[in-house]
């Protein structure tokens, strides 16, 4: 004779637990932050559309280019966040230049 736990104390995934609800939240909010680190991604590799006028100055195409790695950075540690391991889709989407991916990581001095 098998006995069966009454449905009580037998966990429900499809019941609304407190726990089901905060972490319904938490991966709404990574979600809502990849997106915000995605658009501050696009914004920094638009803005490297002057790298190839030669009017650019070196101090403006280095602080360009510093301010796309630390945008593309933090937004492949966001992805990490929310399990996508892999960044080779993202580069691909968002077009990431070879210099911005190498420059990653990278801790400059403060002026």
């Amino acid at each position: 004779m098998t006995v069966r736990p009454p449905q009580s104390l037998s966990p429900s995934f499809t019941r609304d637990s407190g726990l089901n609800l905060l972490e319904y939240e938490l991966m709404s909010e990574r979600a809502d932050a990849l997106g915000r680190h995605g658009l501050k991604v696009e914004k920094a590799i638009a803005a490297l559309s002057v790298l190839s006028d030669p009017q650019t100055a070196p101090e403006r195409r280095e602080q360009l280019l510093n301010d796309a790695a630390d945008a593309v950075w933090a937004f492949f540690i966001q992805r990490e966040i929310c399990g996508l391991r892999s960044n080779r889709d993202a580069v691909q989407r968002y077009g990431i230049p070879k210099e911005v991916m190498a420059r990653l990581g990278i801790i400059r001095p403060k002026p």
